[in-house]
């Protein structure tokens, strides 16, 4: 994975039968500025320049890996079996 330090990388997304995941990789410098008190509401992550649509939920922290943000949102009814 070559990546620019100032970039941030958003992953593919993924699903297991509730939810649509993906994970963004902040770059070190705005890796510090991720709160570790708590998850991010999403006008924190989008502060940080996170772009992505609407209902993303900050879910998990990686505590070996902070600069990676774990999202997860429902997936909408009519995709569920």
């Amino acid at each position: 994975l070559i990546m620019s330090k100032k970039q941030i990388y958003y992953s593919d997304k993924y699903t297991d039968d509730d939810f649509e995941y993906r994970h963004v990789v902040l770059p070190k410098q705005l890796a510090k500025l991720v709160p570790t008190s708590h998850l991010m509401t999403e006008d924190e992550w989008r502060g940080l320049g996170v772009q992505q649509s609407q209902g993303w939920i900050h879910y998990m922290v990686h505590k070996p890996e902070p600069h990676i943000l774990l999202f997860r949102r429902p997936l909408p009814k009519d995709l569920k079996e």
